[in-house]
């Protein structure tokens, strides 16, 4: 089964509070839409640990094959090959991803225009906008 999938990161402050998105769309399966809250962390990681989100929902509904949509080109080319992964703090996340992505039997990521990851960018942004609420005094 082949995915469609939309990732986010979002982080205000840089680092601050920071949270994470996924939208995945699969033929002969619901929309799904996952989110976390992550904590204090910069928008890098944000981004990656979206991806991991990702994957992970994924290959618990058995998909097999993804094609990952973000609109943070440092991770696509990261994760493409294209640019080295130098920061210590995201290291971690990127050999996690690498490891995520041997489960599947095809595989493609793409750097798209913010607009066009509205879905996974709102979705961000509402999570952090729900944990300020709640956090509130």
């Amino acid at each position: 089964m082949r995915a469609t999938i939309y990732i986010d990161g979002a982080s205000r402050g840089n680092p601050g509070p920071a949270s994470c998105s996924a939208v995945i769309l699969a033929e002969g399966l619901p929309e799904r839409e996952y989110g976390l809250f992550l904590g204090n962390a910069t928008n890098n990681i944000a981004e990656y640990s979206g991806i991991v989100l990702a994957l992970e929902q994924a290959r618990q509904l058995g998909i097999d094959e993804v094609a990952i949509f973000s609109d943070s080109n440092l991770c696509v080319q990261q994760i493409g090959g294209a640019f080295k992964v130098s920061s210590k703090n995201l290291i971690p996340l990127y050999n996690r991803v690498r490891r995520l992505l041997q489960y599947f039997s095809k595989w493609e990521i793409h750097h798209i225009p913010r607009e066009q990851n509205e879905r996974a960018d709102s979705l961000s942004n509402r999570i952090l906008d729900l944990h300020k609420l709640i956090s509130q005094p």
